[in-house]
């Protein structure tokens, strides 16, 4: 025993995890964590709104970033492309292979930093509202969509300061332009891109898991150890590597598209939690219209000016002015009045039961043309049921339509796949399947697979919503 040789620690931070326990992290990731802009994210919830419905759904993007680049780790180990642990921690290796484990680690990390107040819902009304004419003047412009991508990746790049994410970054000679491009899925390296942004990536892998353990349902469980443990690598041709799944965790993959499918479809499209959402997407647009909150120029400047009013732009931020606008009567409308105290006070609107607005399971055969047939009835049904209200009543009314962009899907369809001009399994987004001769074919192309089938269906959740004072006059008209 007088012989035997104890290793060293090589990370002395670690972060406790509620699902992964401690979590060792790099003496740079540690300083990212420690700054201001990762510190914003513990005051942005996770899920929004959902915990108006969901109690437990406290939870915030501060710890799903960091089970990201957890997840990202033992993604990467799973498929081979890492590093020794005395590499990676190391702040002087600086080969090809420790460089690009650091930056997917890093790019999991930071892939919330630009997050908006309440997530998705405020970042949608800030896509709409777009720059504004007010402020875009003589100042810095991007034309981009206003979105969380887009503004993490800003402070990625132009944070060159002390404290600063650039100056952090740049500093331990990591590449701010790779770990950019890692987040949008767009990097020289295809299996990074798909570690961070496809169907089977290191998000999903944490938050179906984290919001299923903080909301306290069972939807969004899948057997994660099973599917990291058949992780497999391919070769994608032109000196790229790619990654799927084995052919003998073909049900595990499933079983995670499906929980995810459900995921979806019962949590954050829940109809009780999705108007809270829907009413904060429409009083963020109305604030923007109005300059009552910041714009997306604000906070580009702020980021590029140090201005410490950035990092308070988060979910309270958005209630406090909620009830500063309130209060003071800066919005002189009965509907935002009406709507600021529902979402103050959690008063959900009604939601306007009409064949219309059933929730429906569509075949892929059928798809296109249901979606666009019944869109264009819808909107004839709100144009005539608006003008109803408007004519009747007393201008205290007011009606929310949501059409969401994007329905539940399991994964893309082979048809809509081959939109794409291609059947290469290069593509990014889409499993893959590895074989038993190391080749890889798409999950919906695989004859023993329900996805070749099941890919073909989505659910289309259209909503109207409306105050009493509208589903008076609506109901006596009998629409």
């Amino acid at each position: 025993m007088r012989n035997l040789k104890i290793k060293r620690r090589v990370s002395k931070n670690a972060i406790f995890d509620v699902l992964y326990g401690f979590i060792p992290i790099t003496e740079w990731e540690a300083k990212i964590i420690d700054s201001p802009y990762f510190q914003r994210l513990r005051w942005i919830k996770q899920l929004g709104f959902s915990n108006y419905i969901f109690p437990g759904a406290e939870h915030n993007r501060f710890a799903h970033a960091i089970g990201v680049m957890h997840s990202m780790h033992q993604m990467i180990r799973a498929v081979g492309i890492d590093v020794t642990d005395e590499e990676l921690f190391d702040p002087k290796s600086r080969s090809q292979e420790a460089m690009l484990h650091k930056s997917l680690r890093i790019a999991a990390l930071l892939h919330d930093i630009g997050t908006f107040p309440f997530s998705h819902a405020i970042e949608y009304a800030y896509i709409q509202h777009g720059n504004d004419a007010r402020r875009s003047k003589g100042r810095i412009q991007k034309d981009l969509p206003n979105s969380h991508e887009h503004l993490g990746s800003y402070i990625i790049k132009n944070t060159r300061f002390a404290g600063g994410m650039t100056e952090i970054l740049e500093s331990y000679g990591l590449d701010v332009s790779l770990i950019s491009k890692i987040i949008k899925g767009d990097s020289k390296y295809l299996i990074a891109n798909q570690l961070m942004h496809s169907d089977l990536d290191a998000d999903r892998m944490d938050y179906l898991l984290r919001d299923a353990h903080y909301t306290g349902l069972k939807y969004g469980q899948f057997d994660r150890d099973y599917l990291l443990a058949n992780l497999e690598p391919y070769s994608a041709g032109g000196g790229q590597w790619g990654f799927g799944v084995r052919e003998s965790a073909l049900r595990a993959v499933e079983d995670f598209l499906i929980s995810r499918f459900n995921w979806y479809s019962q949590v954050i499209h829940n109809p009780e939690s999705a108007k809270f959402d829907i009413v904060s997407s429409h009083l963020a647009e109305l604030f923007l219209k109005n300059d009552l909150i910041h714009q997306f120029d604000d906070l580009l400047e702020m980021i590029k000016a140090q201005d410490e009013r950035f990092f308070w732009w988060n979910d309270i931020y958005f209630m406090s002015r909620c009830q500063e606008i309130k209060y003071h009567n800066k919005l002189k409308r009965h509907d935002a009045k009406e709507l600021i105290t529902m979402l103050l006070y959690r008063k959900p609107p009604k939601t306007l039961n009409h064949p219309l607005f059933k929730r429906r399971v569509i075949a892929s055969e059928k798809q296109n043309k249901f979606r666009s047939d019944s869109v264009k009835s819808i909107q004839a049904f709100y144009k005539k049921t608006k003008t109803l209200v408007e004519k009747n009543g007393t201008g205290k009314e007011w009606m929310l339509l949501d059409i969401p962009k994007k329905d539940v899907v399991f994964t893309t369809s082979r048809k809509n796949l081959t939109r794409t001009k291609t059947k290469s399994v290069m593509l990014r987004d889409p499993i893959k399947i590895i074989q038993k001769d190391g080749t890889a074919k798409l999950l919906v192309d695989d004859e023993n697979s329900l996805m070749r089938t099941l890919a073909d269906y989505t659910i289309f959740a259209p909503s109207l919503y409306v105050n009493d004072a509208a589903l008076k006059i609506i109901k006596k008209s009998k629409l």
